[in-house]
C-alpha cells in the first residue's frame, strides 16, 4: 500500500505540472477556452450574465493565474509542502474542472475541454473521464498521507522554493502572453504548408454494408449485384481523409474569394484579429516596414487580413494610414494563425516560414533571411 500510495502521489504531481506547463505555453489559448465557457454560462444562465461577463473579460489574467496555480500545487504536492492543505486545494480544482467537463459532455457545449491545451485533444466526455481517475489518485494519497509524512523542504527553504516556483510558473506564462507560444501545436506553425493541409491526406475508404434478405454484408467496393440493398457507409480512415485546415477562405473587399493570393509567392501578412483591441502603438513600426518590403529584391507581397467589418476596418486603415491590400477572414480562423493582435506571418508559396508578436516586430533583412 506504501508503493501504490507513492505512485499515485507522484502521478497526481505530475499531471498537474504538465497541465499546467502547456497552458502556459500558450496562455492565449488557454483564455479564449475560458471565454467560450463564460458565454456559455453567461447564456445558460442569464440572472448572472453580467458576471460572466466580466470573467470575460479578465480571461488572460485567469488564464494565467489558474495555470500557474497547477504548476504550484504540483510542485507543492511532489515535496509534500504543507500536504493536507495542498490537498484540499487541489480538490477545489479537480471538483471544479470536473463541473465544467461534465457540463460541456453532457450539454455538448464546448467540445473541446483545452485541458492539454492544443497538444492533446481530449472530447468533453474523455476529460470528464480523466478529471475522475484524478480525482481516485487524490482520494488514494488523501488516505494514504500517512506514507507520506516525510517532507522534502520545510520552514525557509520551503517557502524559498515555492517561491521560486510560483515566480517560474508565473513568469513562463507571462512571457508567453506578450510574445508566441514557446511551443506551436496549431496548423498553422512554421514549417507547414497550408495549401497542402487544406487537402485530405489520403482518399477516403469506405465500408458498405448491404443487406439481402436475412442477410447482411459488408464490401469494400459498391456491389454491381442489384439484389443487395444499401444499409449503411463507414469511412474507414476518417483522420487522414480529412483535411486537417478547413475553414480558411480570404475575401476581398468586394467579397470575391482570394485564398489562392495568400498561398503564392512571397508573403509577408499582417493579422488584425480586431481593431477594438489591437495595438494600434506598433502600426507606425509596421507601416515602415512594409515600405521597406516593397523595395526588396525577394519580391515580397504585403497583404492585411483581418475579421473586423468592411465599413469599420477601412475608417481604421485610414486612421493608421496602413496602405496594405486588405481582405477578411473568419475571427476564429485569425486567431489559430497566430496569437498576437496584430501580428506578423511570412509565407513562402503558402508554407509558414516565421511568425511574430507585436512585441517582436523584425527588420526586413530577418524577413528576407526566413524567405
Amino acid at each position: 500500500m506504501r508503493l501504490f500510495t507513492r505512485i499515485c502521489w507522484a502521478l497526481l504531481g505530475i499531471v498537474f505540472i504538465f497541465s499546467g506547463l502547456v497552458k502556459l505555453n500558450d496562455p492565449v489559448g488557454t483564455a479564449i477556452k475560458l471565454e467560450e465557457y463564460f458565454e456559455v454560462f453567461a447564456v445558460d444562465l442569464p440572472s448572472l450574465g453580467g458576471i460572466f461577463e466580466w470573467f470575460k473579460n479578465q480571461s488572460r489574467f485567469l488564464s494565467i493565474a489558474l495555470s500557474s496555480l497547477e504548476v504550484i500545487l504540483g510542485v507543492a504536492l511532489l515535496l509534500r509542502w504543507y500536504l493536507r492543505r495542498t490537498l484540499y486545494i487541489l480538490l477545489a480544482l479537480l471538483v471544479f474542472f470536473g463541473f465544467l467537463t461534465f457540463y460541456s459532455a453532457a450539454f455538448n457545449k464546448v467540445t473541446d475541454c483545452g485541458c492539454f491545451g492544443d497538444f492533446i485533444k481530449l472530447t468533453p466526455w474523455t476529460s470528464f473521464v480523466k478529471d475522475l481517475l484524478l480525482l481516485v489518485l487524490w482520494v488514494i494519497v488523501f488516505a494514504g498521507q500517512r506514507f507520506l509524512r516525510h517532507r522534502f523542504v520545510q520552514g525557509t527553504a520551503g517557502l524559498m522554493t515555492m517561491t521560486f516556483a510560483s515566480a517560474l510558473a508565473i513568469g513562463i506564462g507571462v512571457r508567453a502572453l506578450g510574445h508566441l507560444p514557446y511551443f506551436d501545436f496549431l496548423p498553422y506553425k512554421v514549417g507547414n504548408n497550408i495549401g497542402q493541409l487544406m487537402k485530405p491526406a489520403a482518399p477516403a475508404r469506405y465500408r458498405y454494408t448491404f443487406t439481402k434478405g436475412d442477410e447482411t454484408k459488408e464490401f469494400d467496393e459498391f456491389p454491381t449485384d442489384s439484389t443487395w440493398k444499401y444499409k449503411s457507409m463507414t469511412v474507414l480512415n476518417p483522420e487522414e481523409s480529412r483535411p486537417v485546415i478547413t475553414d480558411l477562405r480570404l475575401t476581398d473587399p468586394e467579397g470575391n474569394d482570394a485564398t489562392q493570393q495568400l498561398l503564392t509567392g512571397n508573403k509577408l501578412v499582417l493579422v488584425v484579429q480586431n481593431t477594438n483591441k489591437t495595438d494600434r502603438e506598433r502600426f507606425e513600426q509596421f507601416n515602415a516596414l512594409f515600405a521597406a518590403a516593397a523595395k526588396s529584391r525577394k519580391n515580397i507581397g504585403v497583404m492585411t487580413i483581418t475579421s473586423t467589418g468592411a465599413g469599420k476596418f477601412d475608417a481604421f486603415r485610414h486612421d493608421i494610414n496602413l496602405a496594405t491590400p486588405y481582405y477578411f477572414a473568419d475571427a476564429t480562423v485569425l486567431k489559430t494563425m497566430i496569437r498576437a493582435n496584430p501580428g506578423l506571418i511570412v509565407l513562402h508559396n503558402g508554407t509558414v516560414m516565421a511568425k511574430y508578436h507585436y512585441h517582436d516586430i523584425p527588420a526586413l533583412y530577418q524577413i528576407e533571411k526566413a524567405l
